[in-house]
């Protein structure tokens, strides 16, 4: 008899899928990240997400709100300068600091109407309270260039 094909052999053979009891468990585990407690997504979802680093031309309060401020990004589009609100004015007491300044945005979501004015994109950024800060280029780099 063969020693490598006997099924009574004590050597176990390999088998290239795993039981699918095994394979349970892991699936569970691949579904949430391991940070924030948030479902991890595919790299097809991820792909989907627009970042773009803009240049902030003027910054504002938001009138009558503790939270909002009103920013106008250049990403170099056609249609000029976006309108984007963000809930950052406790960690940016004074918003014309904030002109001239390159910062990370999201660029394709839905635009959305925040207190009366049409936002059309989302700042992105870190943290919060002492560990709030801008994502920013470590140099210039031309108002629209996108994340990779």
């Amino acid at each position: 008899m063969d020693p490598i094909n006997d099924s009574a052999s004590s050597v176990p053979q390999e088998t290239s899928t795993p039981p699918q009891a095994e394979v349970a468990p892991a699936a569970k585990t691949a579904s949430v990240s391991s940070g924030a407690g948030k479902p991890r997504i595919s790299i097809d979802e991820f792909s989907k997400v627009e970042v773009k680093v803009g240049t902030v031309k003027a910054a504002e309060r938001v009138p009558e709100t503790d939270k909002l401020l009103k920013c106008l990004v250049d990403f170099d589009e056609a249609g000029g300068p976006r309108t984007i609100v963000s809930g950052i004015a406790a960690y940016v007491p004074e918003p014309e600091s904030l002109v001239g300044k390159q910062l990370a945005y999201v660029t394709n979501l839905e635009p959305r109407v925040i207190r009366g004015i049409e936002s059309n994109g989302m700042l992105f950024a870190v943290g919060e309270g002492e560990s709030f800060a801008f994502l920013t280029p470590d140099r210039v780099v031309p108002p629209g260039t996108a994340a990779h």
